[in-house]
C-alpha cells in the first residue's frame, strides 16, 4: 500500500502559488480540485507518474479520517470497486491532477481570497 504522493511540478508550484494567495494548505487546496475534478462526469487523464518531481506528501495528509469517505468518491465516479492501489495514488492523483486547475482558473476568475471562498462554497450548487 503506497501512503505518498509525489506530485508533479506544475501541481506543485499551482499549489504554492494558491496557498500563498488564499492562505490555504496545500492539504485543503487538494481536498478542493479532487472534489471539482469529481464534478467532471468523464475519468481523469492518468498522470505520468516519471514526470512527478514535486512535492511529496502523505495520504494521511490529504485525505485523513476521511480517506475512506475520498475512496468511496473516486469508486463511484469510476463506476466500480477500485483496489487500495488504484485508489491512491493512481486515481487521487489523476482527480487532484485535474482538479488543481480547475480551482487554479476558480481563483483567477475570482480575483480575490474572499470572492474564491464564496465561489467554491457554491461550487457544487450550479
Amino acid at each position: 500500500m503506497i501512503h505518498r504522493l509525489k506530485l508533479s511540478n506544475n501541481t506543485s508550484e499551482i499549489l504554492k502559488e494558491l496557498q500563498s494567495s488564499t492562505q490555504l494548505t496545500p492539504n485543503i487546496l487538494a481536498r478542493l480540485a479532487v472534489g471539482a475534478s469529481l464534478t467532471n462526469n468523464s475519468i481523469p487523464e492518468i498522470p505520468n507518474y516519471r514526470s512527478n518531481n514535486g512535492l511529496e506528501i502523505n495520504r494521511q495528509t490529504f485525505t485523513g479520517e476521511y480517506d475512506q469517505i475520498y475512496k468511496t468518491l473516486i469508486s463511484q465516479h469510476a463506476g466500480k470497486l477500485l483496489t487500495d492501489e488504484e485508489y491512491f495514488p493512481t486515481l487521487f492523483n489523476a482527480h487532484l491532477e485535474r482538479g488543481i486547475t480547475i480551482i487554479q482558473n476558480e481563483y483567477k476568475y475570482a480575483g480575490n481570497a474572499d470572492k474564491f471562498y464564496e465561489n467554491m462554497l457554491k461550487f457544487n450548487a450550479e
